[in-house]
């Protein structure tokens, strides 16, 4: 009798192991709560607070820390030291590749010259290197921050397992995609898109997925996270339009999910294996098993290995330091030279200028100005938002908004990421699935957009 009672404590532990840390998680990063008039989710109320809190002292830490990067990358890739090579963690943080390597470089620069205002104004004034310094990269600062801590509370407790179960069903007949690729969608969904990226790349390397698949998922569901969504709404000042804004880019990002696969490049990718790996057995739920039944067991396991407090503590700061270091300082290079080319040179006016008829005929209000950032977006996502921010109509804004994240290939992370990873996408691959997923995904949240304001 003792030893059942303890049987069943330990089931009740580690059932309560994987639903409080996932609820934690859903009510951060999820439920939107009323705030100041408005209604947000917590991690953006945080992420405020701490703004306000720290003020105009952010720009100054994060070019201290942006410089940290610079320095480091340089020192790992010239000089090898052991303590970074012998590190996991500070190795893949600062081993990159000579474009990353060059792409931090100017990171620190621009935001050395933008912080003391030294050197040619075209890099630090207010609408190029200024707007990202102070105005983009706090709010990058702050939401980051609690974002990477708390990550860890929807990641490694059994979440992407349950959904992954219950999610199985849907996969093929929908996306033409194996049902565990549903975890890495989830993953990206909830956590980030580098974090599906990475996921689709190792389940490709051990024979998971055919290099159809593989480039479905990668360049399909790598999407940006809630965190990003949260920091886009607030530079376009919609953060009250939460909950319409993102049921808007689930439903654009379902639709162009279901057509991409269907069309090329990606439908003419061949069903073959990476390299000669042999197909490896999907994971099949048992006969005898329903699948939410299945699912809250894989979860349970899964949260059994995520270990103790201080590992999943450990995680999250790994997790803050990674978006700190690694993606911050790329925003910079990229976004200034981009911003610069935006307002010192009509190279985006004249791309986006095929859109100007699309956007009128939809009737979007200042077509014109909305336009450019139709195509800017490929050099960085936060792009379309720090150019339309000025727009004064808020349909308009929430278009730029949803067609900058719902687009996915954007060149300073995910799109560089795809190119560095062995997914089998060329750069040409990357243009024209960002091109059609525009076109695709515009009229749609034009007409969500109406319905909304």
């Amino acid at each position: 009798m003792a030893i059942q009672k303890q049987q069943e404590k330990t089931a009740v532990t580690e059932y309560l192991r994987f639903l409080i840390p996932s609820l934690i998680g859903i009510i951060l990063f999820i439920v939107p709560f009323q705030y100041k008039d408005s209604f947000t989710i917590p991690v953006a109320i945080l992420a405020g607070i701490v703004q306000d809190l720290l003020g105009g002292s952010i720009p100054y830490i994060m070019t201290a820390l942006i410089t940290i990067t610079g320095i480091f990358s340089i020192l790992t890739v010239f000089f090898k030291p052991s303590f970074i090579t012998k590190s996991p963690f500070l190795s893949g943080l600062f081993y990159v590749s000579p474009i990353w390597v060059i792409a931090r470089i100017l990171g620190m620069i621009f935001s050395i010259m933008t912080l003391y205002k030294v050197g040619p104004s075209a890099i630090w004034s207010d609408t190029t290197g200024g707007t990202l310094l102070f105005d983009l990269i706090p709010v990058l600062f702050s939401v980051f921050l609690f974002a990477g801590l708390f990550l860890p509370l929807l990641l490694d407790f059994g979440l992407l397992e349950l959904f992954g179960a219950l999610l199985t069903k849907v996969m093929r007949p929908l996306f033409r995609l194996p049902g565990r690729s549903s975890v890495d969608a989830i993953a990206s969904w909830l956590g980030d898109g580098t974090v599906g990226v990475l996921l689709t790349n190792k389940q490709y390397e051990d024979g998971y997925y055919t290099k159809r698949e593989a480039a479905i998922i990668g360049t399909t569901f790598s999407v940006v996270s809630i965190t990003f969504t949260v920091v886009i709404l607030a530079q376009m000042r919609l953060e009250h339009m939460f909950v319409p804004f993102y049921f808007t880019i689930l439903f654009a990002g379902l639709v162009a999910a279901i057509i991409m696969p269907r069309i090329p490049p990606l439908s003419r990718k061949s069903d073959t294996y990476y390299e000669g790996t042999t197909q490896k057995a999907d994971e099949a739920i048992p006969a005898n098993v329903g699948r939410l039944q299945w699912g809250v067991e894989q979860a349970v396991i899964q949260a059994r290995k995520s270990g103790d407090f201080s590992k999943v503590l450990k995680g999250g700061v790994q997790n803050v330091l990674d978006m700190w270091l690694g993606v911050v300082p790329v925003v910079m290079a990229i976004g200034t030279i981009a911003l610069i080319i935006a307002e010192f040179t009509p190279f985006f006016t004249y791309l986006g200028a095929p859109f100007v008829p699309i956007l009128s005929l939809l009737q979007v209000p200042e077509a014109a100005a909305a336009a450019q950032t139709m195509v800017i977006g490929f050099a960085d996502m936060f792009l379309p938002s720090i150019i339309g921010a000025d727009i004064e109509n808020d349909l308009t804004r929430f278009v730029i908004a949803g067609v900058s994240i719902t687009q996915l290939i954007y060149m300073s992370e995910v799109g560089g990421l795809l190119l560095g990873s062995k997914l089998p996408v060329s750069f040409l691959d990357l243009v024209f699935i960002f091109l059609l997923r525009t076109l695709i995904t515009l009229p749609i949240i034009v007409g969500m957009a109406y319905l909304f304001f």
